[in-house]
């Protein structure tokens, strides 16, 4: 039985964290998947995104229009499938995606007008799971940290260094636009949000995670 499962999050959400710990319970569940991280900078599929995040074509991240930005991210997308997850998944693998298309809809769409997000929306299922032809996800998990307290985190990562975040962590304003345009679509797509803050701290991850496994398992019976 195919089976594509995304998490999605903004920058410093514990997206990463999440999916390792999700690898984990699969590894120890038995569980046939393969992990997949995209954009996949190690590809010379990413070229586009790479120049793109590191300001070559604009410092702010508005400065490439939501249509391009969503096909250089296809382009990668596509090489990743027909390279090296197209017949893992075709002959039943779990595909665990740390991130995938449904990105257009939280890191581009925000670029446009609202009354315009509807149309993006089609335009981006259509150009990648019709047209190009990678798979539709069956789950998406989209975890919902408020971006004030994904700045700190992610402020401590750098260690303070603030000139390490790419256009898109830089810019607070950019992000508070993704999130509104995330929970848009999660509402819209019927993706399950997980809420990852107490107040105005992150939740424990455990609890995080217990609540990740809990849905993943609905979606695996």
């Amino acid at each position: 039985m195919k089976k594509l499962i995304i998490i999605e999050g903004l920058d410093g959400s514990g997206k990463s964290t999440q999916v390792g710990l999700v690898e984990k319970y699969f590894e120890d569940g038995g569980v046939k998947f393969k992990k997949i991280k995209l954009p996949d900078y190690e590809s010379p599929s990413s070229a586009l995104v790479k120049m793109y995040l590191a300001g070559e074509f604009g410092t702010s991240a508005g400065d490439v229009n939501a249509y391009a930005a969503g096909a250089f991210y296809a382009v990668d997308r596509y090489a990743s499938f027909r390279l090296g997850w197209q017949k893992e998944y075709e002959s039943g693998t779990v595909i665990l995606a740390d991130r995938y298309a449904t990105s257009n809809s939280i890191y581009q769409m925000e670029k446009i007008p609202k009354n315009e997000w509807d149309e993006y929306l089609e335009w981006s299922a259509d150009f990648e799971y019709k047209k190009i032809g990678i798979p539709a996800p069956d789950l998406v998990i989209f975890l919902d940290m408020p971006v004030d307290i994904s700045q700190r985190l992610m402020s401590s990562r750098y260690n303070g260094d603030e000139g390490r975040k790419d256009v898109h962590e830089a810019d607070r304003a950019f992000l508070l636009k993704c999130r509104e345009a995330a929970l848009y679509t999660a509402k819209k797509q019927g993706w399950k949000v997980i809420n990852c803050a107490k107040g105005d701290l992150p939740r424990d991850i455990k609890d995080i995670h217990s609540e990740i496994i809990e849905i993943i398992r609905e979606e695996l019976c």
